[in-house]
């Protein structure tokens, strides 16, 4: 089954991320980048992001990997086309809305869709970059014993050179 559908409110998440400041030439890209990430951790995951006050009409194509990026013209066009996208969503239940826009998070209350504060969902993303404890010996990460090593030596067909210490 795919992941919930998430509508972010862009500038808003991009303001309680310390990674990427609002005067960065690229924060929307930067961010895009971090929906990716997101989006790509559970098949099937879309994220709809809409960004207010940014380059409108964005010289980059940031749409993909799971994520659709949307410019308004200015902030309050953001305020409008969130409540509007927020409007229009059918199944309540499955969506859920990132912003701290108290208009925002207002309509998506009153409709019953599930919000989530940008302040929360950046610590969120933020957790995706943290490796999980015990991925290491989930892998059996390990180094290669001697044994190991001379092993595939001769599966290759491959002379030690040097030091066999080396290898591993």
């Amino acid at each position: 089954m795919p992941g919930m559908p998430v509508l972010v409110d862009g500038h808003n998440l991009i303001g309680q991320m310390d990674e990427i400041s609002l005067s960065d030439h690229d924060d929307e890209a930067q961010l895009v980048m971090w929906l990716r990430r997101y989006a790509t951790r559970k098949r099937g995951r879309r994220v709809v992001v809409i960004f207010d006050g940014g380059v409108y009409g964005h010289p980059e194509n940031l749409n993909g990997y799971g994520v659709e990026a949307r410019f308004a013209r200015s902030p309050s066009d953001a305020d409008h086309e969130l409540i509007k996208q927020i409007r229009a969503i059918k199944r309540r239940d499955e969506w859920l809305v990132v912003s701290s826009d108290r208009a925002v998070t207002r309509e998506a209350e009153v409709r019953k869709i599930p919000v989530i504060s940008a302040q929360e969902f950046a610590r969120r993303l933020r957790a995706l970059r943290e490796p999980k404890a015990g991925i290491r010996e989930k892998r059996n990460d390990r180094p290669l014993t001697k044994a190991e090593v001379e092993e595939w030596m001769r599966f290759f067909g491959l002379e030690e050179e040097g030091d066999p210490d080396s290898y591993y």
